[in-house]
């Protein structure tokens, strides 16, 4: 009878496996949500919900379809941006994309989502890997390079994101290629030159769509960093009226109101932005606001709130290394203002561990150890921080802070002078700094 066992036990598992996937239960499609507020106002909601309503019966209907399923994870990519809901579309988005990519590991659309998502989540090594795969697929892509440009830049490698910055022009010239080239001419110091890239990203996008209000905001900023408040509020306002209750135009108000010392007003722009959009950001900018406006305890009130949503997004990523938002850096300038300066560095350190090369993690290093008086270890990463020569004005003042603290005054007062006639209006707080330290010298 033995004989006859094995071949009977063979039919018996391979019917088990035939089972399992006869009567397996798909993976439950992630859902859309409702909008609330301003945000379900208008045709683009109705449009959204339409769209996305059709690539769920589709899923329904076939739920190996992966055309749909990439379609659906970029729709819900898109709808993270608009909302500011990212721990819920990116986690979905992700979920449809590695669904698809266990079939199709070449599919060079779900690698560029893949990727694109990863950045998102501040996993740039994850991000730039993914990128590379799907290069090697289509080295003909203008998107994929987009992808490796910003990989580059957030891990420190300045030189290779100009290399990928420009054969993504060469490709497609277009909002993203300009927006990339904008980008890269403020790091190197070049604030015309970034201004100019980033007019002609917005003149080459579809108003009212939100990636040209994006760039749009963006432009905006770069004027306030040149403490051009008159072209700064021009360009917010436009936003306003291509995307009605766009909160990052509303938060560009608002800054533009602090700028003016107009602090009630621009608590209220920033109230709006945080009524209609997720973003620690607000929360953050309104603790400044608040103590500016004396009111402390609803200052308190807001730091903690910024520090409780970006503590959610640092425990998610812990937790779950291929996705979450890792939010060390944020945290580490969040702690500052509750001047809790040991939490501050422990979060500052995990960054920088993560990409020592970037400048803007060099500075927030530089600027935790100032914070605790440990000014000379503060100035070795302020001299990487300034490698690339960035004109930035917040850069240039901590800098000339830190310089003076370790006995160059010349040179430390030569940025803080440099700093202030780029822009005036710098943070009431660090410009007060800098000046006192003038008029002692």
């Amino acid at each position: 009878m033995r004989k006859y066992l094995y071949p009977s036990l063979l039919v018996c598992f391979g019917l088990a496996v035939a089972a399992l996937f006869i009567f397996r239960k798909p993976e439950p499609i992630p859902q859309l949500k409702e909008r609330h507020g301003d945000l379900a106002l208008g045709g683009e909601w109705l449009n959204t919900k339409n769209a996305i309503g059709g690539l769920l019966a589709q899923l329904r209907a076939k739920p190996d379809d992966n055309k749909a399923k990439l379609l659906l994870a970029q729709a819900y990519m898109q709808e993270a941006r608009v909302t500011g809901d990212h721990p819920y579309y990116d986690m979905a988005a992700m979920q449809l994309l590695n669904g698809i990519l266990q079939k199709e590991p070449e599919n060079f659309e779900a690698l560029c989502c893949k990727a694109s998502l990863c950045l998102t989540q501040h996993h740039f090594s994850e991000g730039l890997a993914v990128a590379e795969q799907a290069v090697s697929l289509n080295p003909h892509n203008a998107f994929v390079y987009g992808l490796l440009c910003d990989a580059n830049v957030e891990l420190g490698r300045y030189a290779e994101a100009v290399k990928m910055a420009d054969k993504m022009n060469q490709v497609r010239p277009d909002l993203r290629s300009y927006s990339r080239v904008s980008y890269l001419r403020e790091i190197y110091g070049d604030y015309p030159g970034s201004i100019e890239a980033m007019d002609m990203a917005v003149k080459a996008g579809y108003p009212g769509l939100e990636q040209t209000a994006w760039s749009r905001i963006t432009l905006g900023h770069l004027y306030e960093n040149t403490g051009d408040l008159g072209n700064a509020e021009k360009q917010y306002q436009l936003a306003l009226i291509e995307r009605p209750y766009y909160a990052y135009a509303l938060a560009g108000m608002g800054r533009v109101e602090k700028a003016r010392k107009n602090y009630p007003a621009a608590i209220d722009y920033f109230g709006k932005a945080r009524a209609t959009v997720k973003d620690y950001a607000f929360a953050d900018e309104l603790t400044d606001l608040y103590r500016l406006n004396h009111e402390p305890a609803k200052a308190t009130q807001m730091a903690k709130e910024a520090i409780s949503m970006l503590a959610n997004d640092a425990q998610e990523a812990d937790a779950n290394e291929a996705m979450g938002h890792y939010a060390d850096r944020e945290l580490a300038y969040a702690y500052l203002k509750t001047n809790e300066l040991d939490k501050a560095l422990e979060h500052a350190k995990i960054e920088y561990e993560r990409r020592p090369d970037n400048i803007d993690v060099c500075e927030t290093m530089a600027w935790v150890h100032y914070k605790r008086g440990e000014y000379a270890e503060a100035q070795k990463l302020m001299t990487k921080a300034l490698r690339t020569n960035s004109h930035n004005p917040t850069l240039l003042c901590r800098a000339g802070l830190i310089a003076s603290k370790n006995g160059q005054a010349e040179k430390g007062q030569a940025l803080i002078r440099q700093a202030l006639s780029t822009n005036p209006y710098l943070s009431f707080d660090l410009a007060d700094e800098g000046k006192k330290l003038l008029a002692v010298n």
